[in-house]
């Protein structure tokens, strides 16, 4: 057996290790160690995790499925016991790299499809200026027909990122020997979730009800962020930007034009992103969404944000497929990423034709069963008619009741991207008789610990053991 680990393994296995601090802010002498197999595949492929986690990566035990549709090799059943440490056979840090951006759905195997629906939006928002609103929605559901068929991401959320963190810590503390271990909880004050309502504006009709709706999240005591498109779509008056500040809502940058074109390649997008970044400077917003979700995570770097609200969870109702497959924030570079986990008003009122909370409901529930963030796009342009408004209202209602029982916070984005990059810095410190948590933002901070019960991960507060 060979003894030394290559340079290469144990930058990988120092990854995987950062992977889990970063998630989980526990002291390093609480951790348990990894070694990686040798001999990756050459090419990137599916696999699986455990029963609740499709993986996409490089493979050491066999050559990893081309399409998420055939037979996945389990690579719990190659996992193997090294000293004190367990050998995984992928990179597990590369898995979370590929869901997070996206890569799985960028491989050559998406390639002809991506290139074909491409080619079908660009004709569209070619010709949707002088399309009446019937003809859009019709052709809308056209595009998006079978996507209740699409296997992966998971629908109606996906929280595979945190499936494979979970199993990992389990592992580490298989290791390590222990059964409980303390770490920063997620959110502050110890509340189990966190809730961001974000409002796009994409219409001058719109950007007319925002008064009203800001009356309307008022009423329940619901903070939101409104997205402005800064030229072409609308004039913008400087009072409804004063107002929406002064009343205690963000305002953030929403695109360039929203004429759909943003992420059409890489020269104009930086092009254009020039003009977004002074316009951020003239709105005072630190937060940026694209036009209809489109995105390219690899040119975040031109952004001149502190944080993105343009990645969805689970994308098979947006015009660009894929999704980042977790529930919780993550960082891109410099940028944080506040995915949106919910599916969006515009398709759950017109391509699912649903009135009700039924699906918002169920995804709620799957989001707390994680302790991630509730991330909703309300248009002011879509609930305008009594119907929608309904549909909102009774939203907001149920939210305001989590949060009354303590179930979550409901937050602006900026708060949230203020208290995960405080977390992010924070230090659980091991003093051999007590715990105690040091770093800017401590005292909102809360120690949780992870327990195994039935081979299984839970959290708790309590004392310290």
């Amino acid at each position: 057996m060979r003894m030394v680990h290559t340079s290469g393994e144990a930058n990988r296995s120092t990854a995987t290790k950062q992977l889990l601090t970063d998630r989980f802010r526990y002291a390093e002498e609480f951790g348990g160690e990894f070694s990686l197999g040798e001999d990756l595949s050459s090419e990137s492929g599916y696999f699986r995790f455990g029963p609740d986690a499709i993986c996409y990566g490089q493979y050491s035990s066999g050559a990893p499925a081309r399409l998420v549709t055939d037979p996945l090799r389990d690579a719990f059943d190659h996992v193997t016991v090294n000293g004190s440490s367990f050998r995984l056979p992928f990179d597990a840090a590369q898995v979370v790299d590929n869901l997070r951006h996206e890569a799985y759905h960028n491989s050559a195997q998406s390639s002809r499809t991506i290139t074909t629906k491409g080619i079908v939006r660009n004709m569209y928002y070619l010709g949707r200026p002088l399309m009446p609103i019937g003809v859009r929605k019709h052709l809308q559901r056209l595009y998006f027909r079978g996507w209740e068929k699409l296997p992966f991401p998971k629908w109606p959320v996906d929280s595979t990122v945190e499936n494979i963190l979970e199993q990992l810590l389990v592992l580490s503390m298989k290791s390590a020997k222990v059964t409980r271990i303390p770490f920063i909880w997620f959110w502050p004050d110890g509340v189990p979730s966190c809730t961001l309502v974000t409002h796009d504006v994409e219409t001058s009709v719109g950007r007319d009800f925002c008064p009203q709706l800001m009356d309307l999240n008022d009423s329940f005591g619901v903070k939101a962020a409104f997205q402005i498109v800064p030229q072409g779509r609308y004039s913008i008056p400087q009072p409804l930007l004063d107002s929406i500040r002064s009343r205690g809502f963000e305002l953030n940058v929403h695109d360039l034009n929203h004429d759909g074109h943003l992420m059409r390649d890489r020269d104009e997008f930086l092009r254009r992103v020039g003009q977004i970044n002074r316009h951020a400077l003239r709105f005072g917003a630190l937060g940026f969404r694209s036009a209809m979700l489109y995105r390219n995570v690899d040119w975040y770097d031109a952004l001149d944000f502190s944080y993105d609200l343009s990645v969805p969870n689970v994308a098979h109702l947006d015009p660009q497929r894929g999704g980042c497959c977790t529930v919780f924030p993550y960082f891109i570079g410099k940028i944080l990423e506040l995915p949106v986990t919910m599916t969006q008003d515009y398709s759950l009122f017109h391509i699912l034709r649903a009135y009700s909370l039924t699906l918002w409901k169920q995804q709620i529930s799957l989001i707390r069963k994680k302790y991630g963030l509730i991330h909703l796009i309300v248009h002011p342009d879509y609930v305008i008619d009594d119907a929608a408004r309904r549909v909102y209202s009774e939203l907001l209602g149920y939210l305001s009741e989590l949060r009354s029982q303590g179930e979550t916070w409901i937050a602006l984005p900026n708060e949230v991207n203020t208290w995960w990059r405080l977390r992010s810095q924070l230090s659980l410190v091991n003093t051999g008789d007590s715990l105690h948590i040091e770093g800017e933002g401590n005292q909102r901070a809360r120690i949780a610990y992870a327990t195994i019960a039935d081979g299984t991960l839970k959290y708790e507060f309590g004392s310290t053991p």
